[in-house]
């Protein structure tokens, strides 16, 4: 099938959506790759989360803890899944704040709101929407978060632009996503089962930066997770990883 961001967005629909109507306790990360199979999160994060929330994890970092969220913030999670990143950021900014979760496939969104009304969860909201087109209106958020979620757009700029519009002045950008050490081969990106697998669509790490300070952001960090003392360089080249990405927009007090 021909790569276009529409049988990308189709791919990766029919992917997840096939994973909320099946999985109940068995936690996965994104992709088969072993660079982000490990357990995400530490153990007590997910002690006050029943099973069938903790079971549909897919990401590839813990962006929450990374987010040093604070009571009373406002945060998005881009590409939100069974809502568990939600509710741990619910958990952290109390009832004074708000958690917004975004995600295009509905099955997704029916397991989240579930979730949430058997959490009681009454600060975290799910809405239907692509990444590359937020329904959030500007300047809502004081934090954005995302778990493995923006390497499988198809429009990554777009996405990047996206988070900017909405995010306060001095707002926070917090993402465990998979990156690379270099450009993959042109097969791999035109392989949709491995778009839809986090690998085929990672850029690499330099990119995603840029992109980053592109789209207007400042004070702009990826790094490997797990491995902090250890630079980019030592990476081997076009090996996917799992990173840490920080970055802030200008402005706020």
């Amino acid at each position: 099938m021909t790569r276009t961001p529409d049988t990308i967005h189709a791919a990766v629909r029919d992917r997840y959506a096939d994973i909320a109507r099946t999985r109940d306790t068995t936690s996965e990360c994104c992709g088969p790759s072993a660079c982000c199979c490990e357990a995400p999160y530490p153990a007590d994060l997910l002690a006050d989360l029943p099973a069938d929330v903790t079971g549909l994890s897919l990401g590839c970092g813990d962006p929450v803890t990374l987010a040093d969220l604070r009571p009373g913030d406002t945060v998005i999670d881009l590409g939100s899944g069974g809502g568990i990143d939600c509710f741990l950021a619910a958990q952290r900014v109390g009832a004074g704040g708000r958690v917004i979760g975004v995600d295009m496939t509905p099955e997704m969104l029916e397991r989240a709101r579930a979730n949430a009304a058997k959490l009681d969860a009454a600060n975290v909201e799910f809405r239907q929407g692509q990444i590359e087109a937020l329904p959030v209106e500007d300047g809502t958020a004081d934090v954005i978060i995302s778990n493995c979620v923006i390497n499988l757009s198809p429009d990554k700029p777009q996405v990047l632009q996206e988070m900017f519009r909405v995010l306060k002045p001095g707002g926070r950008v917090a993402v465990s996503d998979i990156v690379t050490s270099g450009p993959m081969p042109e097969t791999l990106k035109n392989d949709l089962e491995a778009w839809s697998a986090c690998v085929s669509g990672a850029l690499p790490a330099e990119d995603y930066a840029e992109g980053l300070r592109d789209a207007g952001f400042v004070d702009v960090q990826v790094q490997p997770k797990g491995t902090l003392d250890t630079a980019l360089a030592s990476i081997p080249a076009g090996t996917p990883f799992s990173a840490l990405i920080t970055a802030r927009k200008p402005g706020g007090r």
